[in-house]
């Protein structure tokens, strides 16, 4: 305009922030209205209301949102029997096919009825966009009818029971809920406070698209105790939690001894790195700072780590964006004062502040960077709520990686460099289950998020999420137990059976363990009778171990564990494959070890051959199982790459205990872990007399680690070792239960098996068809890895 002197850049700084935009509501309060804001359960297809029942109000800022109704034993009863009802119509009754074509109905009553459900999102304040459901719902319907042809021999588990806590998003909640349904199962699911409404409101949807009823049940009470009442009921055959770690650790003490297995996805609250190296677009970097560390609702908090040589060009920039910010508004007072109290302790500690220059208003506080930060600060190591981002800086790549594996969790990172070959040498060496690569943390179902460290015990998203919720069609179903009275502190004390004879005054043989690659006796000195199975006759003496052998075991795998990992899948094969052909060449011992379980010579030498074939099977699987490339819906690339588990802890079968070793073992070694085997007690001679084939194989010492002893005090030591990531069990009811209550700090990835059913008959997996691919499953855990491009 002539005669004007103001110039564009005079009206972007005199801009002011607009009113903030209020959100329709109206389609969502009028479904509210239609129930009265008062929501019942659902079960079997439709809305009950029992009389008599408490209720749970979801208040807002402005009121009361909606109440919902705590179930009682009758309502699980019922729902239980829905859920079973539904399970037959849904997957036996329907081919993938027609389930798929219900799924596709479904995603078109959603583009009806999607406003509705964002809106009651929004309301509840777990917000989620119906495009969101809409991509999640053909992602899943692709693969329900996919199952048969591209999953093979794999079922249903049955009825699931799906957890959330009170903090947990909409979208976690879907993520296992439309994979379970699409391979075959019915749903149970007991929400958190503010992803109730809409879960129920969802549920009624299912019906609209044509579900069978009791296909996805519905129930709400006022704890985490509803759960637990739930997995108690026979019908359910899995259940599996996401949200906040402390339930979910309730929830697996609750449950142990049970018989039913629980997977666990900690996603709210853990710590994760944010990376900008000197080579990184720096102003892009800043932008997704701001936009992903200073969220109102985030699930996660954030550490940002800077390369020294553009810390002062980050901390400029931050100044710049970071003084026009709006205060973020923090869930209470109380909150309010644990922000001030961990600022307070960061600036007593020689920590500067970079600051938004917005004025907080009650319980607010304005975005805060905390610049030099230490690994050791209290708002790094247990981070208050609200919008504070600690800043560290690191000089090299691998003072970067060790800056971003402080934490105990393992949920995910970013990192920001332009470097390709840097980007990914440090998604390879970053111990964390996602990373995304110069963008924000992306969201799609196609992506697998997987558990490192102490970030959960499962994989959801992907195709690998949905093996959780199926099981090799060969296994038999595990029939359910009730838990016993156990004393945890003294569960494996018992010292009755430790014997220190004289050596000397015996001409039977003494075995020894396998520990850092060396045959050794047991710390403790005891050592233990062998006896054929159901005679008395004395065999021979092997070590009594304990806690102190499990600790030189676990330190001798950690050593060498990350160097076998590194190795190439053929260097790992040949390893395998040399250890069958050491296998071969002792086939006559290691039949006559076999002998002391009690079969005959002819089926000993069948078991020895089977474990011949069975490593060279593992050999060749090691450069066959591999990831895969992600098919994004965004311009870029997607990775799914397995990672080692790390060290696996293993408590063998007394059933075909050779070849149920080389099984386990060949799983393990193929996939890069180092392992820990307690062989059976009864009979511990096949593993006693493989160490003879390990001390002539070219495997690393310490990769593989054979300790004899009592089951349950050999168990309770590999319980209670914070590095063992996973442990695969063959035991009794006492034993399952007693790890399923102790392995949740670190939360560990857990195999049980009673080896003997409810009415004393022995019981157990098949070894001459064991699944190979279902152990190698178990034997890694999946990273994500997201490129964008232009």
């Amino acid at each position: 305009m002539a005669g004007t002197t103001t110039t564009v850049h005079d009206i972007f700084q005199t801009m002011e922030y607009g009113p903030a935009a209020t959100s329709n509501t109206a389609t969502a309060q009028a479904w509210l209205d239609k129930y009265s804001h008062t929501l019942g359960l659902f079960i079997d297809g439709k809305f009950v209301h029992p009389p008599t029942r408490q209720t749970r109000s979801l208040m807002d800022s402005k009121g009361v949102v909606c109440s919902t109704l705590c179930a009682l034993q009758d309502d699980i009863s019922q729902c239980a029997s829905s859920a079973l009802r539904g399970f037959e119509a849904w997957s036996s009754s329907l081919s993938c096919y027609h389930r798929s074509k219900v799924l596709l109905r479904l995603a078109s009553v959603l583009g009806q009825h999607g406003q509705c459900l964002s809106e009651l999102c929004d309301l509840c304040q777990v917000p989620c966009s119906s495009s969101t459901l809409l991509r999640m719902l053909q992602y899943y319907t692709g693969w329900a009818q996919l199952r048969d042809t591209l999953i093979g021999n794999w079922s249903p588990l049955g009825v699931v029971l799906v957890v959330v806590s009170d903090d947990c998003t909409f979208y976690s909640l879907m993520l296992k809920v439309l994979p379970a349904i699409a391979m075959g199962n019915s749903v149970i699911v007991v929400p958190g406070r503010r992803s109730a409404p809409p879960v129920l409101l969802l549920a009624q949807l299912f019906m609209s698209g044509g579900f069978p009823a009791g296909v996805l049940n519905v129930l709400t009470g006022s704890d985490m105790s509803l759960a637990t009442d739930v997995a108690k009921n026979p019908a359910i055959s899995f259940v599996t939690y996401s949200g906040n770690k402390q339930d979910g650790v309730k929830l697996c003490k609750a449950t142990a001894g049970m018989g039913v297995p629980v997977s666990v996805t900690p996603n709210i609250g853990p710590t994760c790195p944010i990376i900008i190296f000197e080579s990184a677009d720096i102003d892009s970097a800043i932008d997704d700072v701001i936009g992903t560390a200073f969220m109102k609702n985030k699930e996660v908090h954030w550490v940002l780590c800077v390369q020294e040589s553009v810390h002062d060009s980050v901390v400029a920039r931050l100044r710049v964006r970071m003084a026009g910010l709006k205060c973020v508004a923090l869930p209470s007072d109380e909150a309010r004062l644990l922000v001030d109290t961990a600022v307070q302790d960061a600036q007593n500690k020689g920590v500067t502040l970079v600051q938004s220059s917005a004025v907080p208003c009650g319980a607010q506080y304005p975005p805060t960077v905390l610049c030099g930060a230490a690994p050791s600060l209290q708002c790094v190591v247990s981070p208050s709520p609200g919008p504070l981002l600690p800043l560290m800086t690191f000089r090299s790549n691998t003072e970067a990686v060790t800056l971003g594996n402080h934490s105990p969790h393992g949920q995910a990172a970013c990192i920001w460099t332009e470097d390709l070959t840097l980007a990914l040498e440090t998604s390879k060496s970053l111990s964390v289950g996602s990373v995304w690569v110069n963008s924000h943390p992306l969201s799609d179902p196609c992506l697998p998020a997987s558990g490192h460290k102490d970030s959960g015990t499962c994989t959801d998203g992907g195709q690998e999420g949905l093996y959780q919720f199926l099981r090799p069609s060969s296994y038999p179903v595990v029939s359910r137990t009730l838990p016993v009275a156990l004393d945890y502190g003294n569960f494996g004390s018992d010292t009755s059976q430790v014997i220190i004879p004289d050596e000397t005054a015996s001409t039977l043989k003494y075995y020894t363990h396998y520990i850092g690659g060396k045959a050794c006796k047991s710390e403790s000195g005891a050592i233990m009778e062998l006896h054929p199975r159901g005679g008395s006759s004395v065999l021979g003496y092997c070590p009594n171990g304990g806690r102190k052998d499990v600790r030189n075991a676990v330190e001798a795998a950690i050593k060498v564990q990350p160097g076998w990992m590194k190795k190439s899948p053929m260097a790992r094969a040949q390893s395998i494959q040399s250890l069958a052909k050491g296998l071969e060449g002792k086939r006559n011992e290691l039949a006559t070890s076999i002998l002391q379980s009690g079969i005959s010579l002819d089926h000993a030498n069948v078991e020895v051959n089977l474990s011949i074939e069975r490593l060279s099977d593992w050999a060749a699987y090691c450069d066959k199982m591999d990831g895969r490339t992600l098919h994004v819906p965004q311009s870029g690339s997607g990775f799914a790459i397995p990672e080692a588990l790390g060290v696996v802890g293993v408590v063998l079968p007394d059933k075909q205990p050779l070849l149920a070793m080389v099984t386990l073992l060949g799983a393990a070694l193929a996939s890069g872990n180092a392992i820990v085997v307690v062989p059976s007690q009864e009979s511990p001679l096949p593993a006693l007399s493989f160490i003879q084939v390990l001390l002539s194989s070219d495997l690393p010492p310490g990769l593989v680690n054979i300790i004899t002893g009592r089951r349950d005090q050999l168990t309770k030591a590999l319980a209670n070792h914070s590095v063992i990531k996973a442990i695969w069990y063959w035991g009794n009811n006492e034993g399952c239960q007693y790890l399923q209550h102790s392995c949740t700090s670190p939360l560990k990835t857990l195999r049980l098996f009673c080896q003997t059913d409810k009415d004393g008959n022995h019981s157990g997996l098949d070894w001459h068809n064991s699944v190979l691919e279902d152990w190698w499953r178990n034997s890694v855990q999946w990273k994500s890895v997201w490129i964008p491009t232009a």
